[in-house]
């Protein structure tokens, strides 16, 4: 079967692999320049956390993310595996305890445990939930990785392309996010930004996040002194500019985990609009020859793998998965 898979993010290159490994002769079309290509997954956290994201998210996400964690394992062997560090001040400790009621997969902490797992941390936060079986990648790395490993695996790589001529595929996968919502009218955009520092002496080694009172944060290392701060969550369709308010909060929220921040180099900000569904839950849906794999909200790298695997077996065997492809919240579980 030929298969056109549209849009070269994290989705979209998840779900040309998973195609062409599953024996599906596979295009990928991105209408950016190969040079150019700057959406949601460009400028993502790449954390794979799915007991940390259970807290907001819901247990389908939580689901998903678990089972994608071996593929990343497989096929990003750069990608880190230290576990997820979570800390809040002592006005915040309700808000920290209410946080582990809320998920599963942690050890609680004490000051001196804060401490051992992150030196530059210790002396600064008295309580904190460690997260041991969560990871995090670089997400342009990973980008770039995933690409190569989709060319050798034969998939045809089209940039500046909208997609075949009518006809020309049996099937297309469209993976496109906030660029399909006039064929997915429920869709909403909900617009991150994110803020790059760099601070060669400081040294973390796994994501943290803290519960700040107005903007919970998290900053992910990125090697080399390097940090992505992230990220706001503000309900927009305007996805070309960072607001100074949110660089504002950015930056006092990174502050606030630590004052060496404060020294920091801004190497860059940046903003895209992450696509979700009313729900916040990920879905598949049928339009025709067109199968839309959209909704991913902020969980772009820790949601792919899943729905990639069952975006193909929707595809060549026609398989219906209820969780993501039913349309009734109250049907859409993981079996």
């Amino acid at each position: 079967m030929r298969v056109a898979v549209l849009g070269a993010g994290v989705a979209g290159l998840t779900c040309a692999l998973e195609l062409r490994a599953a024996g599906a002769e596979v295009e990928l079309h991105e209408r950016s320049p190969e040079h150019a290509v700057r959406g949601c997954s460009w400028y993502a956290g790449g954390m794979l956390a799915p007991w940390c994201e259970a807290e907001n998210s819901g247990e389908l996400v939580a689901a998903l993310g678990q089972e994608g964690l071996p593929w990343w394992r497989a096929r990003v062997p750069a990608a880190a595996w230290g576990g997820t560090l979570l800390v809040a001040h002592p006005r915040d400790r309700a808000e920290l305890a209410q946080f582990g009621r809320r998920t599963a997969r942690f050890e609680v902490l004490g000051a001196q445990r804060v401490g051992v797992l992150e030196p530059e941390l210790a002396g600064r936060f008295a309580d904190g939930l460690y997260f041991p079986d969560e990871g995090h990648l670089d997400a342009r790395a990973a980008l770039d990785t995933l690409r190569t490993q989709a060319a050798g695996a034969g998939v045809t790589l089209r940039f500046g392309s909208e997609g075949p001529a009518a006809g020309a595929v049996a099937v297309r996968v469209d993976c496109t996010g906030f660029a399909a919502r006039h064929s997915l009218p429920q869709l909403r955009g909900v617009k991150g930004e994110m803020v790059l520092l760099r601070h060669p002496e400081l040294s973390f080694t796994r994501p943290v996040r803290l519960l700040h009172p107005r903007l919970p944060v998290y900053v992910v290392p990125r090697g080399e002194g390097t940090y992505l701060v992230g990220a706001t969550m503000i309900e927009s369709e305007e996805g070309t500019r960072v607001s100074a308010r949110s660089l504002l909060e950015l930056l006092s929220a990174a502050y606030a985990l630590h004052p060496a921040f404060g020294e920091a180099e801004v190497l860059e900000a940046g903003t895209a609009v992450r696509p979700a569904f009313p729900d916040n839950q990920p879905r598949l849906e049928w339009r025709g020859s067109t199968l839309f794999v959209n909704g991913l909200y902020r969980h772009g790298f820790l949601l792919a793998p899943a729905l990639a695997r069952r975006a193909a077996q929707a595809v060549l065997d026609g398989r219906h998965f209820p969780e993501v492809m039913d349309a009734n919240p109250a049907q859409r579980r993981l079996a």
